[in-house]
């Protein structure tokens, strides 16, 4: 998962944050179906993250279905999501994972031919890059870049209002591992269960 910072100063505000922000992503992961299994969760700090939600795949995979592509981009957005329910902020914190879902989400549309609208063709092209090698450009005229941002924020859009649905609906859960977070700061797969199977329990 990275070397922790451990001579980093972190405001209890910041690590209420962080712990929200990860419990949103574990909540998504654990629930989506066709997703890889969550295996720790910390807000430790660690590299350039404050905290991290750790999934590792049970196999090697050579393609993905748009599901688990999706199911990804909801995982992205999990985080950002639970502060908003939570705080209603936005911070930083969630600046790589709206990167990586929107990167995500252009290339189900651009390379993939996932956009129900656009259909089964590419819009990249390998092209010969500076000093040889190659490198990937996007070729469409206005009218087709117009419809692919629109495609790209559907995608984007849609994964944002189901994370909402997910984690408004399990609050409860959203804050007791926000809260076990913050008291343990590193858990495993194991206690996420636990809480999961407590919440259904009750629920």
């Amino acid at each position: 998962m990275g070397a922790e910072r451990k001579g980093m100063v972190i405001s209890e505000k910041e690590r209420r944050t962080t712990a929200y922000h990860e419990a949103g992503h574990a909540i998504m992961a654990r629930l989506l179906p066709n997703t890889d299994p969550v295996r720790k969760i910390t807000i430790i700090p660690r590299g350039r993250a404050m905290g991290m939600t750790q999934q590792v795949a049970l196999d090697d995979r050579h393609s993905y279905s748009k599901e688990f592509l999706t199911n990804r981009i909801k995982i992205l957005l999990g985080g950002r999501t639970a502060e908003e329910i939570v705080f209603n902020q936005y911070t930083t914190g969630a600046s790589n994972d709206l990167l990586t879902a929107t990167n995500i989400a252009t290339k189900m549309v651009c390379e993939f031919g996932m956009s129900d609208i656009l259909g089964p063709r590419s819009y990249a092209k390998e092209a010969e890059g500076f000093l040889g090698g190659n490198s990937t450009q996007l070729v469409y005229g206005k009218e087709t870049a117009q419809a692919i941002d629109q495609e790209i924020n559907k995608i984007i859009e849609d994964c944002y209002q189901e994370a909402m649905i997910i984690l408004e609906g399990k609050s409860n859960l959203l804050h007791k591992l926000a809260e076990l977070l913050l008291k343990r700061e590193t858990i495993g797969a194991e206690e996420v269960d636990t809480l999961l199977e407590d919440d259904r329990l009750t629920a």
